[in-house]
């Protein structure tokens, strides 16, 4: 074996950003991902996707990523008026990225032996993203297009889980067209709130009204009663003109990291989300800008603690996951588990429940990184 091939490091490229209302945390996420990735073993090219789609070069500066006086950072800030645009090859006999700019000659930047996509929402973690990959042949962390597909879709999410045995809660889907279509009288989504009203008739108001492909508790209302419906509504389709309407679980909230090792997937101690005083629900402003912190691990019982690994790990086979997944449960007050959703791409900022969970499992943040960007390189894109 050659010098050169003895001391070859794998080039991961970290992309972040993207299109989605979740770019901000992810911009978060990248920032602690570079942070903790080990330099002597892998080099490193931060690749931030701006909020209208463009592909850029960015500082390779975590310190620049974080939630710094309640105020978000952005890809933008990062390209310091950079107007290039980095590509990705389509060929899978070539893992090249090639940076472009207005009126120059383009610039090859080297090959790809591993992408981190640390995208969150639509356009990076739902599937879209992982089939760019596939057809570059570019290894990836995470799970493949159909696993990425499903678990950002609540809708498809719940219809699998409840096909393979596993305990959902009551739901009600609202599709685009139903919402904008209007009655002979001449008013919208008359037969969508209808249908609402009689969900809400058979299990109770509350609701919690949610994008179906949305993530980090963006664009979700609870709504108490029939008034405050349609501007619940008219605020999740701000996200995604398809809705899921959900009714309130009464119980604790646990959470579980699934994390995938040779021998197959294993689930980590489980943390609670307590309730949090000053905030209605755990929603946006309580996870990233006023840090409610859960409870690793979580006060269960030793019973209830390997119930719900069990369910997360069914919950992963179950969408066909691969690499990592955080599985969210509602503990109800009659004992019973029900699992309400999986994160196929969990957040990964210094106050995200994913690390937490497995730190409190023996498995430290730059191990975590490691072992993922690991199994990425020992699996293969296309059929598996």
């Amino acid at each position: 074996m050659s010098s050169e091939t003895s001391t070859h490091k794998p080039r991961v490229a970290v992309v972040f950003g993207g299109r989605s209302s979740e770019h901000a945390i992810s911009v978060v996420t990248a920032g602690a991902v570079l942070a903790a990735i080990d330099r002597d073993k892998y080099d490193v090219l931060p690749i931030g996707i701006t909020t209208d789609g463009r592909w850029a070069l960015t500082a390779d500066d975590p310190g620049r990523m974080a939630i710094t006086d309640r105020k978000l950072p952005s890809v933008a800030e990062l390209t310091e008026g950079d107007e290039g645009a980095v590509v990705l090859s389509a060929d899978p006999t070539s893992r090249e990225v090639v940076y472009t700019e207005p009126g120059a000659v383009p610039k090859v930047l080297g090959e790809v032996d591993v992408v981190f996509p640390v995208l969150h929402g639509p356009y990076g973690e739902d599937g879209t993203l992982q089939g760019l990959l596939e057809l570059s042949g570019v290894p990836y962390v995470g799970s493949g297009v159909l696993a990425s597909a499903v678990g950002q879709d609540k809708d498809y999410m719940k219809r699998v889980f409840a096909s393979f045995g596993l305990p959902v809660g009551p739901y009600e889907v609202i599709r685009p067209r139903e919402w904008e279509t209007s009655a002979p009288n001449g008013e919208k989504g008359s037969a969508a709130r209808r249908k609402i009203v009689d969900f809400a008739a058979e299990h109770g108001w509350p609701l919690f009204v949610k994008p179906a492909r949305a993530g980090s508790s963006m664009g979700i209302s609870k709504v108490d009663d029939l008034s405050g419906l349609d501007e619940a509504v008219e605020e999740a389709r701000r996200h995604d003109p398809k809705i899921i309407v959900e009714s309130l679980l009464r119980g604790r909230e646990i959470e579980c990291g699934v994390l995938e090792f040779e021998d197959g997937p294993r689930a980590s101690v489980p943390a609670e989300i307590p309730l949090v005083t000053a905030h209605d629900f755990y929603d946006f402003e309580a996870k990233y800008i006023d840090s409610a912190a859960g409870i690793v691990p979580a006060p269960l019982t030793e019973e209830q603690t390997e119930k719900v690994r069990e369910l997360a790990v069914a919950a992963f086979e179950a969408a066909s996951c691969e690499g990592l997944v955080r599985a969210d449960f509602f503990l109800q007050d009659d004992g019973e588990f029900v699992i309400n959703e999986i994160n196929t791409l969990p957040g990964f900022t210094p106050i995200s429940m994913y690390p937490r969970m497995w730190q409190e499992s023996g498995v430290s943040y730059p191990e975590l990184i490691d072992r993922l960007l690991q199994a990425a390189l020992t699996r293969s894109t296309g059929l598996r």
